[in-house]
């Protein structure tokens, strides 16, 4: 299929999810990276009105994002049905490790996911993963990719909609409307951004509001732009940004709660930092212009002319689509045991969306390898020590 043009930008890992996606169904595309190319952005806000990528263009179809429904209906095939050992939901980094300990373990595996490595790519540099002294987080989940392509394992790029069981087997459902039958099942779900809730957010994401820096930072060359939160992706992305943008703003609504040495950094690198202060209106029609922000203990509005607005405040547990299906706490978060397992047999858990305190990349790859073992050992009783893929 001719014609197809991605825009994307060097570090953005949705990018890599619609050329994978692309790859599969056997497209040939070109890609456009517009962090480089700056007539090429301009050619693409223009044609998407988006100043985020990724964007997909072929003929007068245009698909902002990693819109996997968009992107099957257009250059996808209708699957047909079976029945798989496990079916793991995510892919991030619990998800990719279950994947290499099922596969191993010459399970039929599937991974259904809409975003390959899951918000651990969105990290400019990882100081804590052992064996790598410092890494981006898209160079580390990569790694995992590549580790994962290496074995019998189907990769799945969707969204899941819902999750049943119905008789002796769990049915995986996809917003495109795929269906994966499998007998156990595991849970990696990660979590999803927070978004300040604001009016005009949703019509100005992409549009100058970002959940991505790692993605769309190279956009913002030589603009001023604001970043919002106090933990340490937060300090991350207002450090980095000062390499790229002509002013960074860091807005926090309380003390910062992220490491000394990123408060040292970003004073260093010149950082205006607004401690106790929120956003409390976002300006712009077509793009963002600016916002204003209001000082929480004096009351006082300041405007701030900002092109782009990088959200990190914080990340909730993606597991809407789970209700009803496991025990969920409080906070939305799958309920496990030191195990992995759920409350339902042949349902395991890991990584960040499970009840396990620490939310750590080492913490979820290790908690995967401890599903997939008690997924197989679960699929072995299940089936009476006869695998479908001895």
């Amino acid at each position: 299929m001719a014609g197809v043009t991605v825009y994307t930008t060097e570090n953005c890992p949705y990018c890599r999810m619609v050329q994978a996606f692309l790859r599969k169904y056997g497209v040939t595309y070109e890609t456009v990276d517009v962090g480089k190319d700056r007539e090429a952005a301009r050619e693409m806000i223009r044609v998407s009105g988006q100043r985020g990528v990724p964007v997909t263009v072929f003929g007068d179809v245009v698909i902002v994002g990693f819109d996997a429904k968009r992107l099957r209906e257009v250059f996808g095939t209708s699957k047909a049905e079976e029945v798989s050992d496990v079916v793991i939901a995510g892919a991030g980094p619990a998800g990719l490790t279950a994947a290499v300990y099922c596969a191993r373990k010459l399970m039929k595996t599937v991974v259904v996911s809409e975003n390959i490595g899951g918000q651990a790519t969105w990290s400019w540099a990882i100081e804590n993963y052992m064996g790598f002294p410092t890494i981006t987080g898209a160079d580390l989940l990569k790694k995992f990719e590549d580790q994962v392509r290496g074995h019998d394992v189907d990769l799945e790029l969707d969204s899941i909609e819902s999750i049943q069981k119905e008789d002796e087997a769990f049915v995986v459902r996809t917003v495109s409307d795929a269906v994966y039958r499998c007998r156990t099942l595991i849970l990696a779900p990660g979590k999803e951004p927070r978004t300040l809730g604001l009016p005009g957010e949703a019509r100005l994401m992409g549009r100058g509001v970002s959940i991505c820096a790692t993605c769309d930072a190279p956009l913002f060359h030589d603009k001023p732009v604001a970043v919002v939160g106090g933990g340490n992706a937060a300090l991350q992305t207002a450090i980095e940004m000062t390499k790229i943008a002509s002013s960074v703003a860091l807005i926090a609504r309380r003390a910062l709660r992220c490491d000394e040495v990123y408060i040292l950094r970003a004073e260093e690198a010149g950082v205006r930092t607004y401690l106790h202060h929120e956003v409390t209106q976002l300006h712009g029609d077509a793009t963002l212009s600016g916002i204003t922000v209001r000082d929480r203990d004096t009351g006082e509005e300041e405007a701030l002319d900002v092109e782009g607005l990088f959200l990190s405040i914080g990340l909730a547990p993606n597991t809407k689509f789970l209700a009803g299906l496991v025990a969920l706490n409080e906070r939305g978060e799958i309920v496990i045991d030191e195990n992995g397992h759920t409350n339902v047999p042949g349902i395991f858990a890991a990584g960040d969306a499970t009840c396990v305190k620490a939310k750590q990349i080492i913490v979820a790859a290790g908690d995967g390898a401890k599903a997939a073992l008690e997924a197989h050992e679960y699929f072995e009783r299940l089936m009476g020590g006869q695998s479908t893929c001895a």
